[in-house]
């Protein structure tokens, strides 16, 4: 694959704020391999959506959409697991 542009929606910050900081640096390692291969192993894509997939971070989920075309991805949560689906 190729190098891919990663963007994050607003929301995002406020997601990274709540995080725990050992957890931080870790998501923050995985969203930047999404670059690179942007359907790791272990990503899945969300049943009912158009083009969003989800890794896994421990407990915590990158909800995020790759638009091939522009060769972009998008993050739009960072949230617990128990919660990370509710607003997709």
């Amino acid at each position: 694959m190729g190098d891919y542009t990663i963007t994050f929606k607003a929301s995002v910050e406020k997601d990274f704020r709540k995080l725990p900081k050992d957890k931080a640096s870790h998501i923050l390692e995985i969203i930047e391999g999404l670059s690179l291969d942007p359907i790791p192993r272990g990503a899945r894509k969300l049943y009912g959506t158009e083009g969003f997939y989800r890794v896994r971070a421990g407990d915590y989920r990158v909800i995020y959409k790759i638009v091939h075309e522009a060769r972009e991805i998008v993050v739009f949560y960072v949230r617990h697991r128990s919660v990370a689906y509710r607003e997709l």
